[in-house]
């Protein structure tokens, strides 16, 4: 049987990091991953870190504390955070930083003007200064791992999508032939590229097509993992520890059903987030926390050319002035424009009488003069929208459609049109936020214009919006070191989690542009490093 100090378990950011801090520290590490790709969810990510109280927002002249941080964390919290988690994921951001700067070929930098996602709150910051995200990096050294990243290329950075306050998301002609000819890659694939070049440094190649199915136990300890893989089963011993950084489980039905708050269809994640870290720690004991809550996500089913669908965030086109929300009885519910983690909670209301989601199904519609000023759903401004949108040539018509009644869709509809012409909307608020226009029209950024407009011009049209998630926050219960905690409160030796395999330590919040990666990278740097010493 192969052994080794310190076995990491995925190939997402959390299991990267772990594993490089691990081998920074001394330790002798392998890296394993259950897909045939690496870098998990957070390839097909935005790749932005919120890092609150940064090195890099003091450069700029941003001004931000330890203490404006744990009290914003804290007016999230709800009770679902516990204190020491968050004052160590604080307390280490510029530990981390300095780290990843020092020791990983990762280049990091600002997101500018990027607001926290409840910026009015104690402590939040309207003006950025939390989130960063990769420079490009070049990839040309990952020779044939470079194929082996999931997702398509991403040469792209965050100031250029839609949801990066503004930009199209298309690169001009010529700035993509640079790059494509440089190899350079942003986002998420541009933050795993650039940690997995890391390790490959270091010696840590990923062995891909091995799921782990059960933990290897000696006395009181772990003490390694059992793979299936195509060519069998296979042990490999830790000598130290194992870290699971397996993500999450909104891709295993039971487990869904089992935890989840509310409901959840088609997840964009990654297939392989099914759970398998969570079961092997269950069977040990672990203590779970953080289990019914998940990065909450509206998505619509968008076809492809091919003809088949995808789901698709729905972030930008539910911000856009001339679109609003209707439920199944053609009624708002929402303020369409609020972060799309708090959004979620809408979709959790339920209807005692009827005994069913009052907000489900759900429909985004859409007027022509919204969809032909700025595209919508990958349509360029001035053409006509895909065709799997549903379309009508009156509100009348469009709810016969989707299946609402006429009579409640036209109000509804009338009664925002009345708000929003005045700039205001007096019933979920929307505009009122900062952050609401983020991804809205930056004409008019920083007034409710933003992202108000009437839904008055026909042809009209439609989307089904579903709840989903970008992964699950639920898992063992750890210490700030990352050492999992059994039922009882004592640590279960040579066991540690981090990222979506671990409860997360900001709870039910999500605070910012990159508030699963920030806090993900952070307990897998402090893993990676306990891990590594000596037992």
């Amino acid at each position: 049987m192969e052994r080794y100090d310190v076995v990491v378990l995925g190939s997402g950011a959390s299991g990267l990091t772990a594993a490089l801090a691990a081998a920074c520290a001394g330790a002798r590490v392998a890296l394993y991953e259950k897909g045939e790709e690496v870098g998990g969810t957070t390839a097909l990510s935005g790749g932005i870190l919120w890092a609150p109280d940064n090195p890099y927002a003091a450069r700029a002249g941003v001004a931000d504390s330890r203490e404006q941080a744990l009290a914003y964390l804290d007016s999230l919290s709800n009770g679902s955070m516990r204190r020491e988690m968050v004052e160590a994921f604080v307390d280490n951001v510029g530990p981390a930083l300095a780290w990843l700067r020092d020791e990983t070929p990762l280049r990091l930098k600002l997101v500018p003007r990027y607001p926290d996602y409840h910026p009015e709150h104690p402590g939040g910051m309207p003006g950025g200064g939390r989130s960063l995200e990769p420079e490009l990096f070049d990839t040309t050294g990952l020779d044939a791992w470079l194929d082996r990243i999931v997702g398509e290329p991403r040469r792209l950075q965050v100031a250029e999508i839609p949801s990066g306050g503004g930009g199209s998301g298309v690169l001009d002609p010529e700035v993509l032939r640079r790059r494509t000819k440089a190899s350079l890659e942003g986002l998420g694939r541009g933050l795993v590229a650039a940690l997995l070049q890391g390790c490959l440094d270091r010696g840590i190649t990923p062995r891909t097509g091995m799921r782990a199915t059960r933990l290897l136990v000696e006395g009181d300890r772990v003490d390694g993992v059992c793979f299936e893989s195509a060519t069998g089963t296979h042990r490999v011993g830790a000598d130290r520890a194992v870290i699971l950084a397996t993500g999450g489980f909104e891709h295993d039905a039971d487990l869904v059903a089992d935890f989840l708050r509310g409901p959840v269809a088609h997840p964009p994640g990654v297939l392989t987030n099914t759970g398998d870290g969570l079961r092997m720690a269950m069977r040990l004991g672990a203590r779970l926390s953080a289990m019914r809550e998940a990065w909450w996500v509206p998505v619509v089913l968008a076809r492809t050319p091919g003809g088949s669908t995808s789901p698709t965030l729905l972030l930008r086109e539910r911000t856009l002035p001339g679109t609003l929300m209707v439920n199944g009885q053609g009624r708002r519910f929402t303020n369409e424009a609020a972060n799309y983690n708090a959004l979620g909670a809408a979709f959790h209301a339920f209807d005692v009488t009827s005994f069913r989601y009052a907000n489900l199904p759900a429909w985004l519609v859409l007027d022509d003069a919204c969809v032909r000023r700025y595209g919508v759903f990958g349509s360029a401004p001035g053409t006509e929208p895909p065709e799997w949108l549903l379309r009508a040539d009156t509100l009348t018509g469009l709810a016969e459609r989707i299946g609402v009644p006429a009579d409640a869709l036209r109000t509804s509809v009338q009664r925002f049109n009345d708000g929003a012409r005045e700039g205001r909307d007096p019933d979920f608020h929307r505009g009122e936020s900062t952050y609401d226009g983020w991804v809205g029209d930056q004409t008019y950024y920083g007034t409710p214009r933003a992202t108000l407009g009437p839904v008055a011009t026909g042809p009209f049209y439609a989307a089904r919006v579903h709840p989903s998630t970008l992964g699950t926050k639920g898992g063992p219960r750890t210490t700030p070191d990352g050492r999992v905690l059994r039922v009882d409160g004592t640590v279960i030796e040579g066991l540690y989690a981090a990222g979506n395999a671990m409860a997360a330590p900001t709870g039910m919040a999500y605070g910012g542009a990159g508030g699963t990666l920030g806090p993900a990278m952070v307990f897998a740097y402090l893993a990676g490093r306990h891990a590594a010493r000596p037992h």
